[in-house]
């Protein structure tokens, strides 16, 4: 990891903080190429790009949910129990974002509000590859269960043997996924986006995967909802000297391991946290077994900054806008209020990001890249649209009629101001308009 000294109010500039690209024009010219393809041939061109990529002919095309409940007999009674206590505290936090509509009846007998309905359907995407991901089905399809979305189609690339890991399917019955489909990478996004024969369309994608996912959604984008397009995952810590340098150096690498372009930053106020922090980290990685990634990771993407004092700390980690904020203080609850931008954050030295992977509750599908500075995490929120209500009585368009007739006057609209004005022309003596 590299050093860099900031001094008082000084901010990193991106160059200090390298974020991976998340997406190359190149990706985006094959995925466009993928996507035209899945379109014009459907279920055809999946089975050839899944077979391609992933190096295997999957055993079957979709999993019926009967079928699922005879094969996560193989998981172990452990992790079904854990599966299930992160579900019903994922249940739980997010059954409290729902929202009910609402309409305000005005005194001149004109109503308004909002109508909220979930989405008829969404598709949820599970990432393979380096590591299995159970914990991400049940972080999307919970909230779209709880939204109360009727369809819930689950893609995920095939595992080896060409066939979806127990431990998935296990979490994707206890979420209240209805469809499980083997198809993975940009094929997958097209279909759930456009339909084929096996695959029938959705109204919006959400889930993390490699690039090439992230720029199909980007591409898909507009024709169907997407929640986001995620980056390589990060964390920031802020520590101060009362940190315990294990901790630290345990929890930046809980992130690196993801991936080799995973972020990680160290904000410090302890000029001598960091070496004893990257000692730490070397006696770590002799028992990781995922040591490689972590090290091309920290080497690679991971930076330390040491700052004065805590303002500086505070405005270096707004100015990032982490994924993941640990504040690895005595103090964390003091400063919660001055922490602006972070996917989420984790408060205090018993609070380690993984809580918030797993069973805390809130969900862990985050803003990358910096967009916490603008986007929230996913929500109940994601899987509901809002429908504005209007409903007017006579008395109350006459009183709002010199209002609009003037704006329409200002815009140029005549037709506006006439559709006002025509029904008291035409509606005046019909005793049934009230």
């Amino acid at each position: 990891m590299r050093t860099i000294k900031l001094t008082s109010g000084q901010m990193p500039t991106a160059e200090m903080y390298k974020r991976n690209a998340t997406i190359t024009a190149e990706e985006l010219k094959a995925v466009a190429d993928i996507i035209d393809d899945v379109r014009k041939r459907g279920d055809e061109a999946v089975a050839e790009y899944t077979e391609r990529f992933d190096k295997v002919k999957p055993r079957v095309t979709n999993i019926s949910l009967q079928e699922a409940e005879l094969v996560i007999k193989r998981v172990s009674r452990d992790v079904l129990e854990a599966l299930d206590v992160a579900a019903k505290r994922i249940t739980d936090f997010h059954s409290r974002q729902l929202r009910q509509s609402s309409f305000d009846a005005r005194s001149d007998g004109s109503l308004v509000g909002t109508k909220i309905t979930p989405l008829d359907s969404v598709g949820i995407y599970v990432p393979g590859g380096r590591a299995l991901y159970p914990s991400t089905v049940l972080m999307n399809a919970i909230p779209a269960r709880v939204a109360g979305v009727r369809r819930i189609a689950m893609v995920t690339p095939p595992n080896d043997k060409g066939t979806v890991e127990p431990v998935l399917l296990a979490a994707a019955l206890l979420a209240g996924v209805t469809e499980i489909h083997v198809v993975g990478g940009a094929q997958a996004i097209a279909a759930l986006a456009y339909g084929t024969k096996s695959i029938a369309s959705v109204d919006k994608i959400t889930g993390p995967g490699n690039a090439y996912v992230a720029a199909a959604k980007r591409l898909v984008s507009g024709d169907v909802g997407i929640d986001m397009i995620a980056g390589p995952s990060e964390v920031l810590i802020l520590a101060d000297d009362s940190a315990e340098p294990a901790l630290v150096a345990i929890d930046l690498m809980a992130q690196a391991e993801h991936d080799p372009q995973a972020a990680c930053y160290l904000v410090t106020t302890d000029p001598d946290l960091p070496e004893v922090v990257l000692e730490e980290i070397e006696a770590f990685l002799e028992d990781s077994p995922r040591a490689d990634i972590t090290r091309k990771s920290l080497d690679d993407n991971g930076v330390i900054f040491v700052v004065p004092d805590l303002s500086t700390a505070i405005s270096a980690a707004n100015t990032i806008a982490p994924e993941h904020l640990e504040v690895n203080m005595d103090n964390a609850l003091e400063i919660l209020g001055l922490l602006d931008n972070a996917g989420a954050i984790f408060l205090g030295h018993w609070t380690p990001e993984s809580v918030g992977d797993y069973v805390a509750g809130p969900n862990h599908t985050l803003p990358t890249s910096g967009t916490a500075r603008f986007s929230s995490p996913l929500s109940v929120d994601d899987f509901t649209k809002k429908t504005s209500v209007i409903c007017y009585s006579a008395s109350a368009l006459n009183q709002d009629m010199p209002i609009i007739s003037a704006l329409a006057n200002v815009e140029g609209l005549w037709a506006h101001g006439k559709s006002v004005r025509a029904r008291f022309e035409i509606l005046e003596d019909d005793d049934t308009v009230s």
